[in-house]
């Protein structure tokens, strides 16, 4: 059976997981398989639950925290809200950017937020580039506010969707093609809500990226 999610880091109050991609976090009225389920079911075991503290996107890999209780799944997402959980992501984006560094900011508006009528929210996001290929670079991001699907929109109104975009690009966009989104989210750092020690927590890229981009340096060199 495929693994569909890695224990990054458990106690008895949190547990957090490197998921993989193609997989909800939260159950719809057509999809009831998902992150939150198959992680109740492995901790019905133990007669423990989950509940998901904030969410990744189901084409989006990398970390995510669950709390074990309602209050402390309050307590995250309320150090979610006051801005002092930090989130770094990986991800690869068309094209070169003209600024190394620096800060991405403006309105977002998702598009499902806008059927249930939600107005555009302010955004803001840290970024640098960490390398460059002629098609794509490798691109660090730290978000600072949470909007839905913030990255993804940002990167692709200034002209660098990521790639394997599908929502916000179209696929003739690219140059260079991958399979799924290719946006890692792989470091966060959170205070423990009963210990209060500074939790920092680092995993490597999904094999699909680093294989990807082992390909691409092949083809650099040789060209």
């Amino acid at each position: 059976m495929e693994v569909r999610f890695e224990i990054v880091f458990e106690d008895e109050y949190l547990i957090v997981l490197n998921k993989k991609a193609k997989l909800l976090v939260q159950p719809t009225k057509k999809e009831k398989l998902t992150l939150t389920s198959l992680l109740c079911d492995k901790l019905r075991e133990k007669g423990e639950v989950a509940y998901p503290c904030h969410r990744l996107d189901r084409e989006t890999t990398g970390l995510i925290i669950y709390a074990k209780s309602k209050n402390v799944q309050r307590q995250i997402m309320d150090q979610f809200k006051r801005r002092e959980v930090k989130k770094g992501y990986i991800a690869l984006v068309k094209g070169k950017i003209k600024n190394k560094r620096g800060i991405i900011k403006g309105y977002v508006w998702d598009r499902e937020a806008s059927i249930f009528g939600e107005s555009p929210k302010w955004a803001i996001t840290k970024y640098k580039v960490v390398r460059e290929f002629s098609d794509f670079s490798i691109v660090e991001l730290n978000p600072l506010t949470g909007r839905t699907n913030q990255l993804r929109i940002q990167l692709a109104r200034q002209g660098n969707p990521i790639l394997g975009e599908r929502k916000y690009a179209l696929r003739r966009e690219f140059r260079v093609n991958f399979k799924q989104l290719a946006l890692h989210a792989w470091f966060l750092s959170f205070l423990h809500p009963v210990s209060r020690e500074r939790i920092d927590l680092k995993i490597k890229l999904p094999s699909s990226m680093e294989k990807f981009i082992e390909q691409m340096e092949k083809e650099q060199k040789l060209r």
